[in-house]
């Protein structure tokens, strides 16, 4: 799968220009297609190619330096995009314009509970408002992250019914190196699909409940926003 993948900013520019200059076969002959990923090397080139693989334009108000930019910062911070277009995409899109924060979060807690006769159980409430509406929820989960993304989705159904449509299928978590004990910063990526498409997204943070958010966020506004692209 790696065979054809392209990190660096200048193999990507070479390779857009004439692919058999750091590729020796065409990956289609083998099944196999080019990868090209985003990271702190990347360059222009390597953001122009995934801007056109997601279909947004980044000529738009001269965003693709912007992008560029915000994106070498974040992965400075411990963010991975090599694996998750979704949060791509959506930092794409608000960065020219295309996509606008769909609520703005009022509050959130999130408590876990134990006791000697039943397994730990998570609680979260949740606050959001929409145009202004607010809306208060609470929902269960077998574990924080589950019950705070029930929690959301249970607000957010409301306004975007759509959002009925999707659920989370993978959850993993990495410690941030140089990170120690349990004071580790953690990067969180999550895989969601709405039946006909999955997508990952990412959070990074030192609490993993924020990361958890960031991520959960992400995966709600990449659904919302290739639905109004259909529209």
């Amino acid at each position: 799968r790696s065979a054809f993948a392209h990190k660096g900013g200048v193999h990507v520019s070479a390779v857009t220009k004439n692919s058999l200059a750091y590729e020796h076969m065409r990956p289609e002959w083998v099944g196999n297609s080019r990868r090209v990923l985003v990271s702190d090397m990347a360059g222009k080139s390597n953001i122009a190619y995934k801007a056109k693989a997601l279909g947004i334009d980044l000529d738009k108000k001269n965003a693709l330096g912007k992008v560029v930019h915000q994106v070498k910062l974040m992965e400075d911070k411990g963010y991975q995009f090599d694996a998750a277009d979704g949060s791509l995409s959506v930092l794409m899109k608000k960065a020219i314009g295309e996509f606008v924060d769909p609520f703005n979060l009022e509050c959130f807690s999130v408590v876990t509970s134990r006791t000697l006769e039943n397994p730990c159980l998570s609680q979260a409430t949740i606050k959001i408002s929409v145009n202004g509406e607010e809306e208060l929820t609470a929902a269960e989960g077998n574990g924080p992250v589950n019950a705070l993304d029930h929690a959301l989705r249970k607000a957010l159904t409301k306004f975007y019914p759509q959002i009925k449509e999707m659920h989370l299928v993978d959850f993993k978590v990495r410690t941030l190196e140089g990170s120690e004990g349990t004071a580790a910063g953690v990067r969180v990526l999550l895989d969601s699909t709405d039946g006909s498409e999955l997508w990952s997204t990412t959070g990074v943070s030192e609490n993993i409940i924020e990361a958890s958010w960031q991520a959960l966020i992400d995966s709600i506004e990449y659904k919302l926003s290739k639905d109004k692209k259909k529209r």
